[in-house]
């Protein structure tokens, strides 16, 4: 690991606490949610098909999530995940995440939504879980362990406080396995990291953890599809995002998205659901 990789989880919660960061994802995601989505047409709402990549991870393990279950989502970002699991099951969710300013966000949200007796929020960084051993049934997540410099000891954390049996569901944005070197640099630069995690790392980090791999659903067209989306939304309400974004923040982000757009194209970025289960 490298000073950068080490240095990933302050730039990260600068980054998210960020006035321009927390306008921007508040304003083209929809309020709700800061995950990829899974589209049925391309012009699909972008609210629309990241609520549909909930459902599809809920279906993974749908006859464990009842009201009797207690679900940590890592790196939880605005909670929208967290207020839809615990209204559609009746389940407990702790939501934990980096950054304090998108957590007032979700504190209100499930104050408003009449969800706060079900939903916790707990400020923290995902590599050094506050919890117990085996203190949940589910561990989720959604395309927020990219951030980390140290994955595979987010991936043991998750194991460490899952409960035997237990599940760990989440998507990442990814490297493919047979990404080359070099190509991928501007991402990179982008997220302050010198890689991104791949379904190899990924598989590696779960069997040293315990835990024994139930699927994987390869779904990379989604991300190419998805980031071209925020960057057709952006382009379309950059005079409104003007209002609350700097310039330079906007003009950062368009290139930012489109060089996800490029590796997507390309090849050499993967994205997909990783179900995992603790023996």
């Amino acid at each position: 690991m490298t000073d950068n990789d080490a240095k990933s989880v302050e730039v990260t919660r600068e980054y998210y606490n960020s006035t321009d960061a927390d306008n921007f994802y508040y304003t083209i995601w929809g309020g709700e949610d800061l995950h990829l989505g899974i589209y049925d047409y391309p012009e699909e709402p972008i609210f629309d098909a990241s609520r549909r990549t909930i459902d599809r991870m809920a279906s993974k393990a749908e006859d464990r999530l009842t009201s009797d279950i207690h679900i940590l989502d890592i790196g939880a970002g605005f909670g929208g995940t967290a207020r839809y699991l615990a209204k559609t099951f009746g389940c407990k969710v702790t939501a934990q995440n980096l950054s304090e300013v998108e957590n007032e966000r979700d504190r209100k949200m499930n104050k408003e939504q009449g969800l706060d007796h079900l939903v916790d929020v707990v400020d923290g960084n995902f590599e050094e879980l506050p919890f117990e051993d085996a203190s949940f049934d589910v561990i989720w997540s959604q395309d927020a362990i990219l951030h980390s410099g140290k994955r595979e000891q987010v991936i043991k954390e998750a194991a460490r406080v899952l409960k035997p049996g237990g599940d760990l569901i989440f998507t990442d944005p990814m490297q493919a396995d047979d990404c080359p070197d070099g190509v991928l640099d501007a991402i990179y630069e982008r997220i302050h990291l010198t890689s991104l995690g791949s379904p190899a790392v990924y598989r590696e980090a779960a069997k040293q953890a315990g835990l024994k791999e139930i699927s994987f659903e390869e779904l990379t067209p989604h991300l190419t599809q998805h980031y071209g989306r925020v960057l057709q939304e952006t382009e379309k309400n950059e005079e409104e995002l003007r209002k609350v974004c700097s310039e330079e923040y906007i003009e950062r982000m368009k290139k930012g998205l489109a060089n996800w757009v490029d590796g997507g194209k390309k090849g050499h970025l993967c994205w997909g659901i990783f179900h995992f289960r603790k023996e």
